[in-house]
């Protein structure tokens, strides 16, 4: 039985405005005492926004926050930045990771808060700690290990890590688990319950419906930055989740039509990747196949995606249409092989500038020396209605989009060349369930333009969704392939785990 149900922290009529969009209008919010409360919402629908209100990173334009101070219940309180909102004890982990990366994982977890003995930093003291954090969360690293050097997945633990250390009576967590493996993801959840049962109040933000519906006591929706529902734990199940969310039902697509005759558009033989095993492997992907690359995290999918892209090709042959690709990342791109990376904001945006400049960055360049502004800013304007980029302003720094509409935009520039491979490393993290589909609709209307895919990703539900072929990973190894018709989670992770498929047309050297 965890702690009594009473209100740590209260939003009343919490409003915000970025220009002259609403980000969010009149939204109420109880965070209490021993509850995990989801927040849930398409992706524009305002749930970062509030986050970042209660975690003290923007000031509300309209409503008031209230926290419990004492026998005396909730009071209006006013949070003067990060550092007030630490001090009140509300700890913020966003989605786009907010490390110092060129700190060591033990600097990081204790940046601004390091122990001292005699006035001297005690690094002993901090290293022991933070082994004890990261322990908690399932971190296998060490507390010296260089933040920039850690894969994503193990960053955002860190990010973890760092806000349970501030022992905060309120935890708020934007995506906690869009980069998590499913068993890390299961260790998370865990530890949420462990602190539910102490007595913290939780915020926990998600696009994974699956996890809402089991670890959350209640949720609250958003849509167009407003309440459109609150539910306790028992009253809701996916179905209503969806439809509270995107204002209908959400239909479900069927399989897709592949010519098995088609030619092979993306042949890649004996390829060497940056993964730690080394192993050389060999795939291929006809012209308007969509195949899936399914994997625990650390089996060699990034890898195999940025050695096909040019990113870090470390032996082995790639082939377009038949023809050798060569040179790096660019010259490919060229050639008309595109990658969407796995961290879109380190690795896949330009921030600070608009979205009209990073759809257009590949387009522009196709025209010779001299550059057609009317027909950019037409390009640009298709892909934002097509991919429904919200808001639908060119004009808008990426860096104020949702984590959803900047992967859209990510999207959006190479869809505009029309590639002819088209490489994805978790097309959907932290995106929400409209937002996927509309994504999903765009990947297989260019299969279906002739486009060669083939996407990485995490969710098992999403490969199973999108791939009319599924390769699956183990090791740096491809373990095996499935047609659209075996696979099944089942098998997937069959194979993913370290097991034999009879069938298997994998090849690998």
């Amino acid at each position: 039985m965890h702690a009594g149900p009473h209100v740590v922290l209260r939003a009343r009529g919490l409003g915000k405005r970025y220009g002259g969009v609403a980000a969010l209008a009149g939204v109420d919010l109880e965070l209490r005492a021993g509850e995990v409360h989801a927040i849930v919402g398409e992706n524009g629908a305002g749930k970062s926004t509030l986050l970042r209100i209660l975690g003290g990173v923007h000031a509300p334009d309209a409503g008031t926050l209230e926290l419990a101070e004492g026998a005396d219940g909730p009071v209006p309180v006013e949070l003067g930045g990060v550092r007030a909102a630490l001090g009140a004890g509300i700890a913020l982990v966003h989605q786009e990771l907010n490390l110092a990366e060129n700190l060591d994982v033990a600097g990081a977890i204790f940046l601004g808060r390091e122990p001292a003995r005699l006035g001297v930093m005690d690094r002993a003291r901090m290293r022991r700690e933070a082994a004890e954090w990261m322990r908690l969360v399932g971190l296998d690293a060490s507390p010296d290990a260089e933040c920039g050097a850690l894969p994503i997945a193990q960053r955002q633990l860190v990010e973890v890590a760092r806000a349970l250390a501030c022992q905060a009576r309120v935890l708020v967590l934007d995506e906690p688990t869009s980069s998590l493996s499913e068993r890390e993801t299961v260790r998370l959840l865990g530890i949420l319950r462990d602190l539910r049962a102490t007595g913290v109040a939780i915020a926990f933000v998600s696009h994974h419906l699956d996890e809402v519906i089991d670890v959350a006591d209640r949720v609250t929706v958003l849509r167009d930055g407003r309440t459109v529902a609150h539910a306790a734990r028992g009253t809701f199940d996916r179905p209503a989740l969806e439809r509270w969310m995107v204002g209908r039902d959400v239909a479900r697509r069927g399989a897709r039509r592949t010519r098995e005759d088609a030619p092979v558009r993306l042949r890649a033989h004996g390829v060497r990747g940056a993964h730690r095993g080394g192993h050389a492997v060999t795939l291929e992907v006809r012209a308007g196949e969509v195949v899936g690359i399914a994997g625990l995290v650390g089996a060699g999918r990034t890898e195999l995606l940025e050695a096909i892209a040019g990113v870090a090709h470390r032996g082995g042959t790639v082939e377009l249409d038949g023809e050798p690709l060569r040179g790096d990342t660019v010259r490919r791109v060229r050639r008309g092989v595109c990658l969407v990376p796995e961290d879109r904001a380190r690795n896949g945006l330009l921030p600070a500038d608009a979205v009209s400049t990073n759809v257009s960055l590949a387009w522009v360049g196709r025209g010779g020396a001299r550059i057609d502004r009317a027909g950019e800013r037409g390009m640009v304007t298709r892909v934002i209605d097509r991919l429904r980029v919200r808001p639908a302003d060119p004009a808008r720094r990426v860096h104020s989009l949702s984590g959803g509409n900047q992967q859209k935009t990510v999207l959006g520039r190479w869809t505009a060349i029309e590639p002819r491979v088209l490489l994805l490393d978790e097309p959907t993290r932290g995106v929400d369930v409209g937002a996927r589909a509309e994504i999903h609709d765009e990947v297989r209307r260019l299969a279906d333009a002739g486009t060669a895919v083939l996407f990485a990703s995490s969710e098992l539900e999403e490969v199973l969704l999108l791939a009319d072929r599924v390769v699956v990973m183990h090791e740096g190894r491809i373990a095996g392939e499935l047609t659209a018709g075996e696979a099944t989670e089942e098998s997937i992770m069959h194979l993913a785990t370290g097991g034999t498929h009879a069938g298997s047309r994998g090849a690998t050297a």
